[in-house]
């Protein structure tokens, strides 16, 4: 599964887009990927480890602006549909997991 993060937030004053550095730098660092500004994505094992993030970010969310999360299968995920671009063809976007001994 796959936990997809939208978010727009404020950056009129410098406490603001300090807020968003921090917000994004934290999606990084749990490690997100980024689709495109502000919407990040990242693949997850199961449902428990998806709610246990969940949590993660709505306590670091700021106290301004718009946050939503989007919980989708890999299958669904593989769906999407390109209108302008294309697509990148990285280890991201590929429902096949990836195991290292």
């Amino acid at each position: 599964m796959r936990l997809i993060v939208f978010f727009d937030l404020p950056t009129y004053t410098k406490k603001d887009l300090q807020n968003y550095n921090l917000f994004r730098r934290f999606l990084v660092k749990e490690g997100f990927v980024m689709m495109q500004e502000s919407v990040y994505t990242k693949i997850l094992l199961n449902g428990t480890m998806a709610n246990l993030l969940k949590n993660r970010i709505k306590r670091n969310a700021p106290e301004k602006g718009l946050v939503q999360m989007l919980l989708v299968t890999e299958k669904q995920f593989a769906g999407i549909e390109y209108v302008v671009g294309e697509s990148k063809s990285i280890i991201e976007n590929s429902d096949k997991r990836l195991i290292i001994f």
